[in-house]
């Protein structure tokens, strides 16, 4: 009984609030307010490739829903590299893809879902140049359109 019990009490607290567009805003505040950022949001990250993974979780978070939270199938159907430049206030200066296998549904997935995020925090003055940071990173797409992004991407599946 007890047993029966505690997997209902772990099945209710695992309830998914319904996809609207206000719990997706709430959600993207609450990682948007965990972010290590200073009194101005500029980023406490030490290194390119750990404000890299903070916004990789940026935009997971806000793009919940679009996200696959397993592991990636074994052969994907597709993977968009997309470079970019953001500038010392956080906002995305410019994007385009620069890996593609010519699936547009997945490339405007993967532009749409970094348009979207921005602002980010304000990257840290050491990694600026010029003002600036550029980056890439490589989304991960899975038969059922939804992606992980690679720097923060669980391994694949073997088969």
């Amino acid at each position: 009984m007890a047993t029966v019990l505690g997997a209902g009490l772990v099945a209710a607290c695992t309830v998914q609030k319904p996809d609207t567009q206000a719990n997706r805003d709430a959600t993207a505040k609450e990682i948007i307010e965990q972010v290590k950022t200073t009194p101005d949001g500029t980023s406490t990250a030490n290194s390119l490739d750990d404000y890299k993974a903070d916004l990789a979780r940026r935009i997971s978070q806000v793009n919940s829903t679009k996200v696959h939270i397993e592991r990636p199938q074994a052969l994907l159907r597709s993977v968009i590299v997309i470079k970019y430049v953001v500038d010392k206030d956080g906002n995305l200066v410019r994007s385009e893809v620069v890996r593609t296998n010519k699936d547009k549904v997945t490339e405007a997935t993967a532009l749409t879902t970094l348009r979207n995020t921005a602002p980010f925090p304000k990257p840290p003055i050491a990694l600026l140049s010029n003002g600036r940071i550029e980056l890439s990173e490589t989304w991960l797409f899975n038969n059922d359109g939804r992606f992980q992004l690679r720097t923060i991407a669980q391994p694949q599946k073997n088969e």
